[in-house]
């Protein structure tokens, strides 16, 4: 459909300020999940963290029990060295080749104690994996724990409003194509510059909505007379007048109430 430039100005103003309620229940909606989303997020990233970090360590665990079987069959094969020049010092023919058995064996048997050494250091090092796999299996249970319950808070206030949400959305752009493109352009920019997302306000005591700044009563009349489209000048916001704003809000707690 066609941005509608032929409206009067009124009927734009009543659009404008339509849309911007519209826009603002879904901001409601959306504030009262708040952080959650991105709560669960982290709880979720943290999760996977945690069991990729278990997994590692237990790969750690397997490479050293890895090394460890390969140490004692290093340790199986120098004591069947040992035993075989044992036996050949027994058919020596003169003490150099007695001598060089020895040092062979000798040679073994430090091979040996180096390989118990280093089976001694990996089972420590199996030790201090397993407690840490434990510690981080009690924090995983723990976040999961909270994941749960934070998952558990959200999808009941997606239950909720996701639907309503999804209607409002739906709702802000059929609203948008009543609108002619350089207001909803000029409404968006200004939307996206406040903090509160309020682009269009009524005339409230005197002022712009949800400011101090009165606004002179010959600019009151003005907005009033619903002939043009006024601003204020230090929100930059789009104003319209207290009758309307009410008109249209009741208006929409009617639409609303149907979603």
């Amino acid at each position: 459909m066609a941005k509608q430039s032929e409206n009067t100005v009124e009927e734009k103003l009543r659009a404008l300020y339509d849309l911007q309620l519209i826009d603002s229940r879904v901001d409601e909606i959306r504030n009262v999940r708040g952080e959650l989303p991105l709560e669960v997020q982290d709880l979720e990233d943290e999760v996977l963290g945690l069991k990729t970090r278990i997994d590692k360590l237990k790969t750690d665990v397997e490479t050293v029990n890895f090394e460890i079987a390969a140490k004692k069959n290093l340790i199986e094969e120098s004591k069947n060295l040992i035993k075989k020049y044992a036996e050949q010092q027994k058919n020596v023919r003169n003490s150099r080749e007695f001598n060089s058995l020895s040092k062979e064996v000798e040679f073994q048997e430090l091979e040996i104690q180096l390989a118990e050494k280093n089976i001694k250091e990996f089972k420590a090092q199996i030790e201090q994996k397993k407690e840490v796999i434990s510690e981080t299996k009690e924090k995983l249970s723990e976040r999961e724990g909270h994941l749960k319950h934070k998952k558990g808070e959200l999808d009941a206030i997606l239950a909720e409003t996701e639907k309503e949400e999804k209607a409002l959305l739906k709702k802000s752009e059929e609203f948008e194509e009543k609108i002619e493109e350089r207001l909803i352009q000029a409404y968006k920019r200004i939307r996206h510059n406040v903090k509160n997302g309020l682009a269009v306000v009524p005339v409230e005591r005197g002022a712009s909505g949800g400011s101090f700044f009165t606004i002179p009563p010959q600019v009151q009349v003005e907005i009033a007379s619903r002939k043009k489209i006024i601003t204020d000048e230090h929100s930059g916001r789009i104003l319209v007048d207290p009758l309307l704003a009410e008109e249209e809000q009741a208006r929409m707690q009617e639409l609303f109430a149907k979603i």
